[in-house]
């Protein structure tokens, strides 16, 4: 009988030692362990003879199952069942809890009865598991606390977890937005959330979008997105979005809108008829005192109605946010002096020394900027004819150009000039607009702007501008 016994447990020992992971054979009804492989004994860091001492259950640090079963009772049913069981329990090795996952299934080797079963180190999977858990318990209590909507989306862009704040803003409980489409959200098929989503998805990268939100009762309300990548290594695995209500910053917006557009054309035409009935009341006053006071009040009309048009520049370039590109420096430069009034460019002496063939990179208001700084060259000149020189060159670092405007003029008062540091004082935040205009246009080129003195005693502008890349 002991030899039909060594027979039996040679079988089941060949059997398991075909298999290439961790297996061992037990008997099925006490779950003794009769053979292992030499994997099972790397796995476990058992000796083969110690594992055959002892039983399935004995693995077990706690002699049940992760799930809190006996694992006795766990493989009971393998036999009766003419399948698998699979259960996972932790394994002390080498001082170390491991999660161990047993996969069983009955099978019969020369007439006997044996219950196979292959064990997996599954300890990275639950570490992983943990690990994602505690982010998303780190991720649901920041949710909570956000003042704006978080969406989160997986590959398709649909919804899978979102905040108190997103269900508020779309009025949409959860039976409504898990599973639901993104994009489905917003008007015009979504379709500008739907772009914003592919490009996260291909690039990688942030994308921002000013949509309208159509909430569950219809209300169509003004929506900032800012949606970002979620990464498992290199590959986006999902997209995290942050919705922010722009109601009122909309409201907001369209009444400056509307107050700066009346603001503007009653300053325009009120303006307009200063000038007109001073320069008429000039021309028939014969009183020099008189006739230097109606030339001052000419000329503070048309400083201010140049002020009101640099405002309305300033309005254009804030709102459109124009995106920097490759420009020909000789035609900005050509356009902005064409661009001059025809009485004002023809009272000075604007000299322009500009190489061809030099590109810059900016955004397209760059040649209303230069006008500007032309144009304040020879208003605020006090020679009989102002001379204003334009000029421009490579510098040596091969990746910018200098571009300056340079004049024989009073020159730039202190005052004005703080304006490109935020210390211009109440009393002069008006006089310096056409500075900040010009300092908005080329650093939203990537640019920047500098102001000395001239060789003539003037002023000195000198506008840097980046080189395209690709030259």
């Amino acid at each position: 009988m002991a030899r039909e016994d060594g027979d039996d447990v040679a079988l089941a020992r060949s059997l398991v030692g075909a298999i290439p992971a961790a297996a061992l054979a037990c008997d099925p009804g006490s779950l003794a362990i009769r053979a292992v492989n030499d994997a099972a004994v790397t796995l476990l860091s058992r000796e083969a003879s110690s594992l055959t001492l002892s039983g399935l259950p004995d693995l077990a640090a706690s002699g049940t199952t992760v799930a809190g079963v006996p694992v006795g009772e766990a493989f009971s049913t393998v036999a009766a069942s003419e399948g698998s069981v699979t259960a996972e329990v932790d394994v002390a090795v080498d001082g170390e809890t491991r999660r161990i996952r047993l996969r069983a299934h009955a099978t019969t080797l020369g007439g006997r009865e044996w219950l196979i079963a292959v064990a997996t180190d599954v300890t990275e999977r639950v570490r992983a598991e943990r690990g994602n858990r505690s982010r998303a318990r780190t991720l649901d209590a920041v949710a909570s606390t956000l003042p704006m909507a978080l969406f989160r989306c997986d590959t398709r862009g649909t919804i899978v977890r979102w905040n108190e704040r997103a269900s508020q803003d779309t009025g949409y409980g959860a039976v409504d937005l898990d599973g639901r489409a993104f994009p489905d959200l917003f008007d015009d098929d979504g379709s500008a959330v739907s772009e914003g989503l592919t490009r996260v998805y291909r690039d990688g990268t942030v994308d921002e979008r000013d949509v309208t939100l159509v909430t569950r009762t219809g209300e169509e309300v003004p929506y900032r997105l800012t949606m970002g990548p979620m990464t498992d290594g290199s590959a986006v695995s999902g997209v995290v979005v942050i919705g922010e209500d722009r109601t009122d910053e909309s409201v907001r917006e369209e009444r400056l809108a509307v107050l700066t557009r009346v603001l503007r054309h009653n300053f325009r035409n009120e303006l307009n008829v200063v000038t007109g009935f001073s320069e008429q009341a000039r021309n028939a006053v014969e009183d020099p005192d008189v006739a230097a006071q109606l030339d001052r009040v000419v000329d503070t009309a048309g400083r201010l109605l140049h002020l009101g048009e640099t405002a309305r520049k300033v309005e254009r370039l804030l709102a459109e946010r124009p995106e920097p590109e490759p420009l020909p420096l000789s035609r900005v430069v050509s356009s902005a002096i064409e661009s001059l009034p025809a009485r004002l460019r023809e009272s000075a002496d604007v000299d322009v020394d500009v190489p061809p063939g030099i590109t810059v990179f900016g955004v397209d208001r760059l040649s209303d900027a230069l006008a500007e700084l032309v144009d304040n060259a020879i208003r605020h000149g006090d020679a009989d004819r102002p001379n204003v020189r334009v000029s421009a060159a490579e510098l040596p670092s091969e990746s910018w150009v200098s571009l300056v405007v340079a004049d024989d003029g009073p020159g730039i008062p202190p005052a004005e000039r703080a304006v490109l540091t935020g210390k211009e004082t109440q009393l002069k935040h008006t006089s310096g607009l056409g500075l900040w205009y010009v300092h908005w246009v080329v650093t939203a080129g990537g640019g920047r702007l500098d102001i000395t003195e001239s060789t003539d005693g003037g002023s000195r502008i000198e506008l840097v501008l980046r080189i395209p890349d690709d030259g």
